[in-house]
């Protein structure tokens, strides 16, 4: 801690980084050994696809528009394999 320049104020810096690398262990261990993430994120967009599923097309429009516009997430790059 220093005082900098206004003798009425400290500045005052905390590094949270092993706080940090504590809390996503936690989270890790939290989760336990048979938390498969690629099957979590599979699951995720199976679950996209079944609640987009259906749509007549002013509702397909609506939603492109949203999609669009970046209110709705659309089908990008990177996400997981639907098998």
């Amino acid at each position: 801690m220093s005082q900098g320049t206004d003798p009425d104020h400290l500045v005052f810096t905390i590094d949270l980084t092993a706080e940090e690398a504590r809390r996503q262990a936690e989270v890790v261990a939290a989760l336990g050994p048979d938390w498969d993430p690629v099957a979590v994120l599979r699951g995720e967009d199976e679950a996209h696809a079944l609640l987009y599923s259906g749509l007549d097309d002013e509702q397909r429009r609506i939603h492109a528009v949203l999609v669009e516009a970046g209110v709705l997430p659309g089908r990008e790059p990177g996400r997981a394999a639907s098998h």
